[in-house]
């Protein structure tokens, strides 16, 4: 009957034992298939993941080069805005400034009018200067959006004329305010493409990725691919990149594909397999267990009354503390854990007894040893409290906290009572709290630095460490009120370095930023510690100091600079040579205007560069003086273009034998609103610094041939009138096509040039000119001959139809034999080259007769005729007045 008995046990045992087993094993399969796929998706996830983080970081590079290269011609336009009219050499020294800076840019090109005009750098670019956009079909679609929408339009890539491709931005441009705002024109930049790439990481050999980019003239993912494979039917990660004007699409796969790497997705599935064993293991060892614990249950049914009782309210306080029940046998090893600890540790809620085995493998691997450890320790003197983490089946991570107890009862081995519960959510909550901190304490780190840092550029030049307008500006208007340091007083020096363009420009700008730097350790090596210097511009510099009591300190600073600045300066074996000019200005008012100074400084250093350079001037009450005299008269000049205030007064020219009318010469003269008349030594310098002498040629060339025409009708006979031509009018591209369409008999119109024209071999423009005004039978005179630098040889090339003799050398022929001897050797080489002479500054009748007798053709002078209106001459030919004279 036992045996009986026993067999009957056994079997149930058995039974007992292959369910949970079975079971085990169907739940890790199902967890082993799951985990495996969920392994791949993550594997593939974080490719995907390190993928958008790669092509991010070329995203915001990208972002970040073409939006410092759009700002930094932002700057070139915004000058151009408030500087319309400036020349090739101005754009030159802002635009060079750009390419100073670390930049994708290729070449920038200035467009007034939609005329391109200026481009940086000139040399391979001379080609593109005086092309029309309205003009070129392939162009000037971008160039009216730009005009259209009046933003800046990206286009490209495009292929370049010089080669390589590039990014085209054109900028549209407007100069005045209000009312006043018109178009200008467009600034178009060129952005390298292959610098770009390379600055933005897309070339990089450790790239390991497969990218494109979508968007050509930044149409976005609608737009055309211009660089990379075409993976869209790869499932790449995509972002898009946001420019000034469009966007691109950036797409990306890795070089190998999505395929996880197969080592790492068998190493786990060897340990999932592992698991599933360690998991097995135990769950049949537990099975194995049951089968004794049926034994007693039937010695404990008596006790399950009372027992059950306690058990609800025990497991009532526990389900409202969600807090899990465990006990250990410290002498058996085993552990009786409640379904709350079974679900905490993710285990079967079975009341199955548990081991050490199950409370360790769940355990953090990286927690294991610090957990045992504080058992240990702890139970040995009766308490025991640890944090530690465990890993769920599923994997999920989990933060436990554990409180126990060890207790004695008589006759019975010691054992230890705990609690565990989950502190995942204070756990997590506090390490995002020390997450967030560190990470606003280094975000707050970084933007201090990095405001310190913005604000040390934006205040210095970045070649010399000098500080730079910006700052220069706010240490005056800081200084203003008492003065530079509370002394009462500013003073200003104003430096321009003097040829330091032939230094840039035969050595090249690594050796002109030598020069810059060698310039700055000058003036701080001549300078006190407290005076302030500033770069302002590409070789200007400034020195803020105190004024003192008199001028004697700057006088001795200002020499000390210029003497030391004239020392060479070594660079790459080259010896630089170059000087310094120094405006100085200064104030000891109570109330300094620093504009004003600044201003008074610049017209010192312009006064010190008229003088010569390479030396210092001080401003002064009369360089005021006398510069607003000089605006005054090219106000005055300006305003005469405006109302014809530039009238032709004629003086004749007679031929010398028979004294009969040769022809007249067209004077110009300036009717002043005062009501006098003024001769052209009044307004010339400043017409040419206005740079209107062309147009003051223009207006006297069509009212010397309105007037000739006048005469004719009137049957006045005048053989020729001649004209004199500025070098800036032999510039005029149109010149030539404007005098086509005079249709005048040769001879009837001559030009006088002056002998700095015809010497300037070297400007192939007014030569060609020239040639075809003489072509068109326009007779060329030179005027004032016997005051330059003529030669032989250039009159022999120019070959003109007469040669003017100047008054400074006809004047002393009556007293002077050596001085009628050159004039006879002049008329001489004339005559032998077969070139007409005509004397100026005929005083006197014996000046007549002693030029005539010498072999002079022509004469002109007060002693024949004065200078007169058209209508005083009109009536001095009628009535041949001069033959009286004669």
């Amino acid at each position: 009957m036992i045996r009986a008995g026993d067999d009957t046990h056994r079997g149930d045992w058995r039974r007992t034992m292959l369910v949970p087993v079975l079971v085990a094993l169907g739940i890790i399969l199902v967890s082993f298939i799951l985990l495996d796929r969920q392994n791949v998706q993550l594997a593939e996830s974080r490719l995907r993941a390190d993928t958008f983080a790669k092509i991010s970081v070329i995203r915001a590079k990208l972002e970040g080069n073409i939006s410092g290269n759009v700002q930094l011609v932002k700057g070139l336009v915004a000058t151009i805005s408030t500087e319309p009219n400036m020349d090739q050499a101005r754009y030159d020294a802002l635009a060079r400034r750009l390419f100073e800076e670390d930049s994708q840019l290729r070449s920038v090109a200035a467009a007034p009018d939609l005329v391109i005009r200026m481009t940086y750098p000139l040399e391979g670019n001379q080609a593109a200067i005086g092309l029309d956009y309205r003009k070129m079909p392939a162009q000037w679609p971008a160039v009216e959006k730009v005009m259209l929408t009046d933003r800046l339009n990206i286009a490209g890539p495009v292929d370049l004329v010089q080669g390589g491709q590039g990014f085209v931005g054109r900028f549209p441009v407007h100069v005045g305010e209000g009312p006043d705002r018109r178009f200008w024109g467009v600034v178009s930049a060129v952005v390298d493409v292959d610098r770009l790439y390379a600055d933005s990481g897309l070339t990089d050999p450790e790239l390991d990725l497969h990218i494109s980019i979508t968007g050509h003239d930044g149409l976005g993912g609608s737009g055309e691919r211009f660089f990379g494979p075409d993976i869209r039917d790869r499932n790449p990660v995509t972002a898009e990149v946001i420019l000034p004007s469009g966007t691109w699409e950036i797409s990306a796969i890795p070089s190998g594909g999505w395929l996880p790497d197969p080592s790492g997705i068998w190493a786990m599935r060897g340990i999932m397999i592992l698991a599933g064993a360690l998991i097995l293991f135990p769950i049949a060892l537990t099975a194995r267990m049951v089968g004794q614990r049926h034994d007693y249950i039937r010695q404990l049914r008596a006790r399950e009354t009372d027992l059950a009782r306690l058990t609800r309210r025990l497991n009532l306080a526990l389900d409202v503390s969600k807090v899990g029940v465990w006990e250990l046998d410290l002498l058996s090893g085993v552990e009786n854990w409640d379904d709350r600890t079974s679900q905490l540790y993710g285990l079967p809620q079975d009341s199955t007894l548990r081991s050490h085995a199950h409370w360790r493998n769940a355990v953090h691997p990286e927690d294991r040893e610090r957990a045992e450890q504080d058992f240990r320790e702890q139970i040995a003197v009766g308490r025991y409290e640890s944090d530690y983490r465990i890993v769920l089946p599923s994997g999920e991570v989990r933060h436990v906290r554990s409180i126990a107890a060890r207790f004695s009862e008589p006759d019975q081995p010691d054992k230890v009572i705990g609690v565990n519960w989950d502190v995942t959510a204070d756990v997590l909550l506090n390490q995002d709290l020390r997450l967030a901190k560190s990470q606003a304490e280094a975000r707050a780190a970084e933007l201090e630095l990095a405001r310190s840092r913005i604000e040390h550029n934006a205040l210095h030049d970045s070649l010399t460490g000098l500080p730079n307008r910006r700052f220069l500006d706010e240490t005056l208007s800081r200084h203003a009120l008492n003065g530079y340091l509370g002394s009462g007083s500013i003073a200003l020096l104003h430096m321009d370095l003097d040829r330091f363009k032939q230094i840039n420009d035969t050595l090249g700008h690594a050796a002109g930023d030598a020069m810059l730097v060698h310039t700055a350790n000058v003036l701080r090596a001549n300078c006190h510690e407290t005076d302030f210097i500033a770069r302002i511009g590409g070789d200007e510099f400034v020195i803020v100091s105190s004024a003192g009591d008199n001028d004697g300190r700057l006088h001795q600073m200002a020499e000390r600079i210029v003497r030391e600045m004239r020392k060479p300066a070594l660079h790459d074996g080259h010896e630089c040579r170059f000087g310094v000019s120094i405006g100085v200005a200064v104030s000891r008012d109570a109330r300094i205007d620093v504009k004003q100074l600044l201003i008074n400084a610049d017209i010192a250093l312009y006064r010190a560069k008229g003088r010569g350079r390479n030396r210092h001037e001080f401003f002064s009450a009369a360089l005021q003086s006398e510069v607003v005299n000089t605006k005054r008269v090219a106000d005055e000049v300006l305003q005469a273009l405006d109302t014809d205030a530039f009238v032709n007064h004629y003086q004749p020219q007679f031929h010398a034998q028979s004294l009969d009318l040769a022809g007249v010469e067209a004077l110009v003269r300036w009717q002043h609103p005062s009501g006098s008349l003024k001769g052209p030594d009044t307004f010339m310098a400043v017409a040419e610094e206005l740079n209107v002498m062309a147009q003051i040629d223009r207006i006297v060339l069509d009212r010397a041939l309105h007037d000739l025409r006048g005469w004719e009708r009137n049957g006045l006979v005048v053989p020729r009138v001649s004209v004199n031509v500025s070098l800036r009018r032999l510039h005029d591209e149109g010149l030539v096509g404007s005098l086509r369409d005079l249709d005048l008999p040769p001879g009837r119109l001559a030009f006088e040039l002056v002998e700095s024209i015809y010497l300037d071999e070297s400007d192939g423009l007014v030569a060609w000119n020239i040639e075809q005004i003489k072509d068109l039978g326009i007779d060329v005179e030179i005027d004032d001959f016997g005051t330059g630098y003529a030669s032989i040889v250039s009159l022999q090339k120019l070959h003109p139809r007469r040669l003017k003799i100047d008054r400074q050398l006809v004047l002393p022929i009556l007293e002077e034999p050596a001085q009628r001897q050159l004039v006879a050797s002049i008329v001489d080489i004339g005559k032998s080259m077969d070139i007409e002479i005509v004397a100026e500054g005929v005083e006197t009748m014996e000046h007549a007769r002693i030029l005539a007798d010498l072999g002079c053709d022509i004469l002109q002078g007060y002693a024949l005729a004065r200078p007169m209106s058209p209508n005083a001459f009109s009536t001095f030919l009628a009535g041949q007045s001069w033959r009286q004279v004669g």
